[in-house]
């Protein structure tokens, strides 16, 4: 890499390189496109040769300067923050490849930005969830495919993105502990994030209904996303919820559920296929819906 860009090197010519280090990391194209736009951005700010070796912090928080107060285009604060974030990876990267020996980047203040609650279901709610898609299942035309997608997300907390790409080969009914199914991920980026999770009886004895109902030879829920989705606001319309129900919904219920119960925080962690850093917030935001839904806890 220092055969290649130096500290005398343009920022623009150490951008295109990090583009394909970003590439080779097996990054989201999505995530790929948002660092390079925001860095693009910083550039775009300097003299166009400005060399990496003389970007300063000063320069950099004048950057910023520049965009919320002085560009009269709007920067939201979740944009402002990542755009903080993709310059604090850029400069960090070329330190690391021992491009520069100081981060001017190191010093900036991260902007950091805390989304609001999200929406959850109330114990109560999910029982009610629950009974009206299992009246689908007992139906005179029994239908189990409800059920078995709200009690997998509600027993699971799996993302939209991993229900999308199970198939049955992921259910193991064997495991010495009882039933499991598995997240697996494509990316070598993105392994930490596969794990086991049980199953419930209850469950499986769906899932049995269901795929005596279904062809289930490629995906375990061979719809797309959006059909997926449809079937979650249905059930929820149906069992008179107030908020539409979602895949993020069932996920933070699930969950709460989990804390609720007890379940030590590290499990509820890898359960949900998430690091430390990312656990810091969801945490808090738990206790915080935890705090919330204390009085209702429990039922008469």
């Amino acid at each position: 890499m220092n055969q290649v860009i130096n500290f005398n090197s343009p920022v623009t010519q150490a951008i295109s390189f990090w583009k394909l280090y970003l590439e080779d990391q097996g990054r989201s194209i999505h995530t790929i496109k948002a660092f390079i736009s925001d860095v693009n951005l910083l550039a775009s700010f300097f003299p166009p040769d400005r060399e990496i070796g003389e970007v300063t912090t000063k320069d950099i928080n004048n950057f910023l300067d520049w965009m919320q107060n002085k560009r009269g285009i709007p920067c939201s604060p979740k944009t402002l923050s990542r755009r903080i974030t993709s310059i604090k990876s850029f400069f960090k990267w070329l330190q690391t490849k021992g491009v520069i020996t100081m981060d001017p980047a190191e010093k900036v203040v991260q902007k950091s930005v805390i989304s609001p609650l999200p929406k959850v279901l109330s114990l109560s709610e999910i029982n009610l969830l629950l009974d009206s898609a299992n009246k689908h299942r007992v139906s005179k035309k029994p239908d189990a495919r409800a059920y078995t997608l709200i009690k997998l997300l509600l027993e699971t907390a799996i993302k939209k993105g991993e229900c999308l790409t199970l198939t049955t080969n992921h259910i193991d009914f064997d495991a010495p502990n009882g039933p499991i199914i598995f997240i697996r991920y494509a990316s070598p980026q993105n392994r930490y994030k596969e794990r086991k999770i049980a199953l419930s009886e209850e469950w499986i004895a769906s899932f049995n209904e269901y795929k005596s109902q279904y062809d289930l030879t490629e995906k375990l829920f061979p719809w797309s996303q959006r059909r997926l989705e449809y079937i979650l606001e249905e059930i929820g319309k149906e069992a008179g919820l107030e908020n539409q129900v979602s895949f993020l919904m069932c996920r933070w219920s699930s969950a709460l559920l989990d804390l609720d119960n007890g379940i030590e925080s590290n499990k509820i962690r890898q359960k949900l296929g998430i690091s430390k850093i990312q656990w810091r917030e969801i945490y808090g935001k738990l206790r915080k819906l935890q705090a919330q839904s204390e009085p209702n806890l429990v039922e008469s």
